[in-house]
């Protein structure tokens, strides 16, 4: 029997890492094709991400039974230099039918042209416009695509075209999003790999880590493809890219972990295999608590009304369960392969002095009442030494002067313009579409082609279009008669007793004043109708900042709550996570304050969407725990052997570069984000990748180490971790 123990386990050991990795292949293999077919699940309509108790929503619902179509309407805007000639009237009124022949946009009997309004001619004589609807609205760019090519080919020389309103925006915005799949990974890949190359010198390690991250993303990108593809959650662009930047940021922040832990161990044990137990048995735990507290902070975004937020939740808690099942799994694997040769040229040496010795103290260095406070800096050399003696010497002026500094960076946070933009303003990169809503504004109402919709009772209908007309902001509105140029004999449509009003605005229809005009209707249209309902446009946009600035008051409570009881749980002890939490809280207000200094002053940003505040706010404060467990998880480690102010400078130590690495790498793999052309992510890349940094850099270096050992063991209260033979240190 003992024999044939033997005998299995002389196969399982080199088996189960070859069998890992061969999972791990296949996980790859089945999730890169997906990484194509996952923008066919994908949507950018900010309508379709509203709670169903919005009052737009409402609208959107009763539009749909006035007009039998899910189409989106283009507007398409020629403007010249001078007033047309007959010849060139007579091109701009056949367009119509060229555009009319573009695949997506609907025809009639014999190839007419339905729906098309236009041309309409601008009092000033120099821009016609023509309102299109285009049916295919879930391929938005390959149909705006065709209606610039055949403007491009029609359009009299001299003569600018754009094409712009809800449609040319949304393929803009797609058009945007396009450098997710490709750009943006390749990107984010590039510069791990560089810093992992100036980490480890190794030509080896730094490939086997990204294998490690690129695998974690492949098997998440399939789960959350078929999650989309079954209707389970509602996928955006902005969202694939988040879990991209986030799973390989967050496995190789794992990696890193649990490779200095192997590191560490093969300095002390001859057998790689023995050396990848230790490093296993001392990571797991902090690697498992840290994923656990960015799952639960992440699903915490199921309580958002906003659906774009609630998906976001479990996407990205996909992404981080993937990254925490292939740092422990698919890594290890390939450590147990590779060896000491995974550190190739420069291989850890055997040291012979395997012994944990215990400083008597340094000499020089005296704790606060306490003099064993220098201990626990044996073996630790270089930078982190050097910080230690700091936290050592001056604990109380040391975090004093961090959170002061905090402080002062966080009254920037009063600057914080997140209300909110215009949809022409999140597209960073040249857009024809914004171009053309700036065209647009100088030779007709800027709110053409996107109306305030208004559902009103059919008796009353007349007194609810005067009441709309007299409101200011408005240009005219009219009651919805199925024609494109409703005549004197046109008859109102109506539905169960109701109908819908069309208002034009004289501000473009994502702006700030046409969300006023909609503030403004809601209030005063009551009074003419009770039933009501004021939707459209502006009214999403409106709606959307709403809820995000409910969410934002909701789940941020939840987050902390639900971090707190995970942090009790692992450190067994009350002050701790307090400590850990404020720091973390307070890191982030410090972060958003220079975040609204350089978005204002340096990169001079309109203002920020409503939902940032909210995003950095979860993926900081989930991050920043990340390192104060990494951080403290090894510091009550060694405070049971040395006591808590020794084993504070011995945990800073050892964890002192494996974290700050970790960091950086977090830090640069989110401000990959940026090349993405999108307001949102550039501004999301920054506030994620100076908060990383700044956390990793003052709150986790000097912050809570140096709190932590002026403290001493009352960090631990009401727990016992750090209270050696009857003396609390």
């Amino acid at each position: 029997m003992n024999s044939f123990m033997r005998t299995s386990r002389k196969w399982v050991r080199p088996a189960l890492p070859a069998l890992l990795i061969l999972l791990w292949l296949a996980a790859a293999g089945v999730g890169g094709p997906t990484f194509g077919k996952i923008s066919q699940v994908s949507s950018n309509d900010q309508a379709a991400f509203l709670p169903a108790s919005a009052e737009s929503t409402a609208v959107q619902e009763w539009q749909h039974r006035f007009v039998d179509s899910s189409t989106v309407p283009a507007v398409v805007l020629v403007t010249a230099k001078s007033r047309p000639t007959d010849g060139e009237l007579e091109v701009l009124a056949a367009l119509p039918r060229t555009m009319g022949a573009v695949a997506g946009v609907p025809q009639g009997a014999a190839g007419a042209t339905t729906g098309i309004a236009g041309p309409i001619p601008s009092q000033d004589g120099l821009a016609v416009e023509y309102i299109v609807p285009v049916a295919d609205a879930g391929d938005l760019k390959t149909v705006v695509d065709g209606l610039r090519k055949v403007l491009a080919a029609n359009v009299p020389d001299g003569m600018s075209y754009y094409v712009t309103g809800p449609a040319g925006l949304g393929a803009d915005l797609v058009g945007a999003f396009a450098g997710i799949d490709g750009v943006l990974l390749l990107v984010a890949l590039l510069v791990v790999f560089v810093i992992l190359l100036l980490v480890y010198r190794s030509v080896v390690l730094p490939v086997l880590v990204l294998f490690t991250s690129v695998a974690a993303l492949c098997a998440a990108i399939v789960v959350v493809y078929y999650m989309a593809r079954w209707g389970w959650i509602k996928l955006s662009g902005q969202s694939q890219g988040i879990l991209s930047i986030l799973v390989i940021g967050a496995a190789t922040d794992y990696s890193l972990l649990l490779v200095a832990r192997f590191r560490e161990a093969l300095h002390h044990v001859e057998s790689a295999r023995a050396a990848l137990g230790r490093a296993l048995r001392g990571a797991w735990e902090p690697i498992t608590a840290s994923a656990t507290t960015v799952i639960l902070a992440l699903l915490c975004l199921l309580f958002s009304e906003l659906n774009s937020n609630r998906s976001l939740g479990p996407i990205a808690a996909i992404g981080i369960f993937f990254s925490l099942v292939a740092a422990l799994t698919c890594l290890p694997a390939l450590l147990a392969v590779f060896g000491r040769a995974a550190f190739w040229p420069f291989r850890p040496r055997l040291d012979t002095a395997t012994a944990h010795s215990i400083a008597p103290g340094i000499p020089g260095v005296p704790g606060p009442g306490d003099a064993t406070a220098g201990r626990g800096l044996d073996g630790v050399t270089g930078l982190w030494r050097r910080i230690s003696l700091v936290i050592a010497r001056r604990p109380r002026v040391t975090w004093v002067l961090s959170l002061a500094l905090l402080v002062v960076a966080s009254g920037g946070i009063l600057q914080l313009q997140a209300h909110g933009v215009s949809q022409t303003q999140v597209i960073l990169g040249p857009s024809n579409a914004v171009d053309g809503q700036a065209a647009l504004a100088q030779h007709f109402n800027a709110g053409s082609g996107s109306p305030v919709v208004v559902i009103a009772d059919q008796a009353k209908a007349a007194q609810v279009v005067s009441a709309v007309e007299s409101s200011g902001g408005i240009a005219d509105a009219a009651v919805y008669t199925g024609n494109s140029r409703p005549g004197p004999d046109s008859v109102p449509v109506a539905r169960d007793g109701r109908v819908m009003v069309n208002a034009t605005l004289k501000d473009q229809a994502d702006s700030d004043a046409a969300e006023r005009v909609v503030v403004a209707l809601r209030r005063d249209l009551p009074a003419v109708d009770a039933g009501v309902l004021v939707g459209g446009v502006s009214a999403i946009a409106l709606d959307t900042n709403v809820t995000a600035q409910h969410d934002l008051a909701t789940i941020i409570p939840l987050v902390l709550a639900v971090i707190l009881v995970v942090l009790m749980v692992l450190l067994r002890s009350i002050l701790a996570p307090l400590v850990l939490i404020g720091s973390v809280v307070l890191s982030y207000t410090a972060t958003m304050g220079v975040s609204a200094v350089v978005f204002n002053h340096i990169f001079g940003f309109p203002g920020a969407d409503a939902t940032v505040p909210l995003f950095g706010f979860v993926f900081l404060v989930a991050l920043g725990v990340d390192y104060n467990i990494f951080l403290m998880t090894r510091v009550r480690e060694e405070a049971q052997l040395l006591g808590t102010r020794a084993g504070v400078l011995r945990g800073l130590g050892k964890t002192g570069g494996v974290i700050t690495s970790a960091g950086v790498v977090l830090a640069a793999t989110f401000a990959a984000l940026g090349v993405i052309p999108l307001l949102f992510l550039a501004q999301l890349a920054f506030i994620v990748a100076f908060g990383v940094l700044l956390d990793t850099t003052l709150v986790r270096s000097l912050l809570v180490p140096a709190l932590s050992y002026d403290l001493g063991a009352r960090i631990w209260w009401p727990g016992a971790a750090g209270k050696r033979h009857g003396k609390s240190v």
